[in-house]
């Protein structure tokens, strides 16, 4: 089974018990299920809920396809979220839907392959890597970043090229809240 985001994991402390979590494009629910072990209200969106098909009854599971470009696509319109939590995935008219859930001091979680991923493999498309920078120009103006690191992820199965945030609704952005911590 895939194992949780060490990222993910390091700022879920942040998320309170009972709190309403998104898991976006959820796949497996690695991290659906993490949350729900903490309590959370957990949705679960993917196009295929399979994965996370024994989480029914303890999280809300929603199977939608994200990228049709209909209207009626976005099965999340006016619902809100104190932690919305994206990983390996991306989709870029999504981002001011995915912005919009996120509650009032809420959490952007977010953490995919950028630029540079080509070099060692999947995805290599540039469609699916994000440009220098993006996630922070995704939330400048909007949320206070917490902590962001971009770069080259050693693993076992090999590198990968990686940015990630951790960004708050409503909190007033300062220069000295933009570093990693």
């Amino acid at each position: 089974m895939d194992r949780s985001s060490p990222w993910i994991v390091r700022f879920s402390s942040l998320v309170p018990e009972q709190a309403a979590v998104l898991d976006l494009a959820c796949g497996s629910g690695r991290h659906a299920r993490l949350f729900v072990e903490r309590a959370a209200r957990v949705t679960c969106v993917d196009r295929d809920v399979t994965g996370v098909a024994d989480l029914a009854g303890r999280a809300e599971l929603i199977t939608a396809d994200l990228e049709t470009g209909r209207p009626d696509a976005w099965p999340l319109a006016g619902r809100r979220f104190d932690a919305v939590v994206v990983t390996r995935y991306l989709f870029r008219p999504l981002f001011p839907r995915l912005l919009d859930c996120v509650a009032p001091g809420g959490l952007l979680l977010y953490e995919t392959f950028a630029v540079g991923q080509e070099r060692f493999g999947r995805p290599s498309n540039p469609d699916f890597l994000l440009r220098p920078g993006e996630l922070l120009e995704l939330v400048r103006g909007r949320m206070t970043v917490i902590a962001y690191e971009a770069g080259i992820e050693q693993r076992a199965a090999g590198p990968n090229v990686v940015q990630r945030i951790c960004a708050r609704l409503g909190e007033e952005p300062s220069p000295l809240n933009q570093s990693v911590p």
